[in-house]
């Protein structure tokens, strides 16, 4: 599921972060119901494809928000959709546009994201989550489906491609995309938050068995391929990467993911560096509000809300070697461009 906002429970104020991230006694379960509503070329479900019509708001700081606006960014998408960035932390109702002049969202022009979703569906309520494609003209939320979006940004958007995108669902590798996707998913992605919202310490050491038998498959199958998938990036590497561009800064200790880090596993840090460090991946990415974000939000794992200072991410940058494997990043397309001004990550909270 997407970062969602906890069920209040500060005496019913309706403003406090602090919410129901675990529950005592059982292991973490995913909600995983959302609004399933596609944006179509045939428009079957009430919207079609549409150029400046659809709004996508993805804060920055949300694993499963950061791979839509990879994907935006690898296939050339910036000028069908506009994008909106809400800020790393959120109250009880909802993701807040405070990083915006006047705390509104420039085009919706709403203060939450909670007004969007009770446009679609008044009292909506289930998790105000993001990623989530907007409606401009409605100002309704249409999906908030995490990994239909991507899917439906590489198939369904094709018209608007940049040329030289790259093809993320590969045709010939979709049978084994679909299942590294699906463990990926559910021992990695959620496998993190398995671990940091178990309620018991058997669900915990349960959870953290899982996760590092993932990581270590993951370690194994990356000394022999540059890529998950094929000798291409495919969307695979977009949903894995984003979960291990935060493990050390976030996972490792906030989560208690901590029988090694990232940078202790030679194939796998060089792998998520050689993406990092490939045109659309490491320029999403602000360490800065992935950190406020977690440290500050979940405030039952981490009630002093204090922030970590590091980790050092200077090893973000450094040479990794991968290409000694072969593959080709784009295929036979080309990497993107720069990065659209204005959505550029803030100074100082990139890699450094």
């Amino acid at each position: 599921m997407a970062e969602n906002t906890a069920t209040d429970q500060d005496n019913g104020s309706g403003f406090s972060t602090r919410g129901a991230y675990v529950t005592g006694g059982t292991e973490y379960t995913r909600d995983t119901n959302y609004i399933e509503t596609r944006i179509t070329r045939d428009g079957r479900d009430g919207y079609p494809v549409e150029a400046g019509r659809y709004r996508l708001i993805a804060a920055r700081a949300c694993p499963w928000a950061n791979r839509t606006i990879i994907v935006r960014r690898l296939l050339g998408l910036e000028d069908a959709i506009s994008l909106g960035t809400p800020g790393p932390t959120h109250d009880a109702r909802s993701w807040t546009f405070d990083l915006d002049p006047d705390g509104r969202d420039p085009v919706l022009g709403i203060e939450r994201l909670q007004e969007a979703f009770f446009r679609r569906t008044p009292g909506y309520s289930r998790g105000i989550t993001v990623p989530a494609v907007v409606d401009i003209p409605s100002g309704a939320v249409v999906t908030n489906n995490f990994p239909q979006i991507t899917e439906d940004f590489s198939t369904e958007w094709k018209d608007f491609h940049r040329e030289g995108a790259p093809d993320l669902l590969p045709a010939e590798h979709m049978e084994e995309m679909r299942a590294v996707n699906k463990r990926v998913f559910t021992e990695i992605n959620n496998g993190v938050y398995r671990c940091g919202f178990a309620g018991s310490q058997e669900a915990y050491d349960a959870a953290y068995d899982r996760l590092w038998a993932a990581m270590d498959w993951l370690e194994d199958r990356l000394s022999r391929q540059r890529y998950l998938i094929g000798d291409t990036i495919t969307e695979a590497d977009v949903r894995l990467f984003t979960t291990l561009v935060r493990f050390d800064a976030v996972y490792h200790g906030h989560f208690k993911c901590n029988r090694n880090k990232l940078t202790e596993m030679p194939n796998l840090w060089g792998y998520a560096r050689d993406l990092f460090q490939t045109p659309g991946f490491g320029d999403t990415v602000d360490f800065e509000q992935i950190k406020a974000h977690y440290y500050i939000v979940h405030e039952d794992i981490n009630p002093t809300g204090i922030v970590p200072k590091g980790p050092d991410l200077s090893g973000w940058l450094t040479e990794h070697h991968r290409e000694q494997l072969g593959g080709r990043p784009f295929g036979n397309g080309t990497p993107p461009g720069p990065v659209r001004p204005g959505e550029e990550v803030a100074p100082g909270h990139g890699a450094r």
